[in-house]
């Protein structure tokens, strides 16, 4: 299983609405706004390294009023 966070930038004002729809996809554990650079933090899991960038170029970037994302696989060192 790989985990990863995905830091989101918003529209202006749409950063509960996208927190809202990511946390309905599968995949999504937790999605909460934040203050500072990035308007919402995404923890996510996937079976692999491909389908975490499946998860997140098909289904969160697709989200409405999301700007820029920059994802951070979780590493085990």
């Amino acid at each position: 299983m790989v985990h990863a966070y995905i830091l989101i930038q918003t529209e202006v004002g749409k950063a509960a609405q996208v927190a809202t729809t990511i946390s309905e996809i599968a995949g999504v554990t937790k999605a909460e706004d934040v203050t500072g650079p990035y308007d919402v933090i995404v923890r996510a899991e996937a079976e692999s390294v491909d389908a975490l960038g499946r998860l997140v170029v098909a289904r969160v970037q697709s989200v409405d009023g999301i700007t820029r994302t920059l994802t951070c696989p979780v590493v085990n060192i």
